[in-house]
């Protein structure tokens, strides 16, 4: 093979080890986000216990990742008070009204596209997904953007093991359906989606490594 024919193959093989687009940060360090307003997620799945569940499990690693959250609880009566109470018209809102109302740096919307589980004969599929977007408080422009999805199937990759470990699988499966347990996959996604080093927020002010992270000290 002469050298010719080795650069197209090298290209190639640059081309197939690039990884998705790096985010784009200029934003929300030029705003100097201080305060996030975690608001009402909407629900696009079947499940209508899933906004509440999801929404609990939010403001705990946005503020460990440096960030002043407003109690959600707090949030959602507030909202409720001034009219908002359906989580489509806080989406739908004027961010900046909704900032301030609270005060708030910048607004994080969440919406749940998937919570559900589907029965698959020997097994269950546990699925969630779900699409976030961080909003400056002053103007209303994206500032951050991830989508996150989970999967959990108990008996996947299972096999073997006769009549009584079909039943067992089946019976498994059957449980899980009936009552299957999205919040370990839904802290997940939020773990994921916020890491740092990673696709998630880059440390706040009330982290020492603040501004480091992003080599601005």
């Amino acid at each position: 093979m002469n050298a010719r024919c080795l650069i197209p193959l090298a290209a190639l093989l640059a081309f197939g080890c690039v990884g998705p687009p790096a985010k784009d940060y200029s934003k929300l360090v030029a705003e100097g986000t201080r305060s996030i307003l975690v608001v009402p997620v909407v629900n696009k799945s079947v499940d209508v216990d899933a906004p509440t569940y999801f929404l609990s499990s939010l403001a705990v690693p946005v503020a460990e990742r440096g960030y002043y959250v407003f109690p959600v609880n707090m949030v959602k009566r507030v909202l409720e008070d001034d009219g908002l109470s359906d989580a489509s018209l806080v989406h739908g809102a004027d961010p900046a009204r909704l900032a301030a109302l609270f005060g708030a740096d910048a607004i994080l919307y969440v919406t749940i596209e998937r919570w559900d589980a589907q029965y698959l004969v020997l097994n269950t599929q546990v699925t969630v997904v779900f699409d976030y977007s961080l909003k400056s408080g002053r103007t209303g422009v994206e500032l951050w953007h991830d989508h996150r999805g989970m999967v959990y199937a108990p008996n996947q990759g299972g096999g073997g093991g006769g009549l009584g470990a079909l039943i067992g699988a089946a019976v498994a499966a059957a449980i899980t359906k009936a009552a299957p347990n999205y919040m370990p996959l839904a802290r997940k996604a939020n773990a994921e989606a916020f890491a740092w080093p990673g696709p998630g927020l880059p440390a706040g002010p009330y982290l020492p490594e603040h501004g480091r992270d992003m080599g601005l000290q």
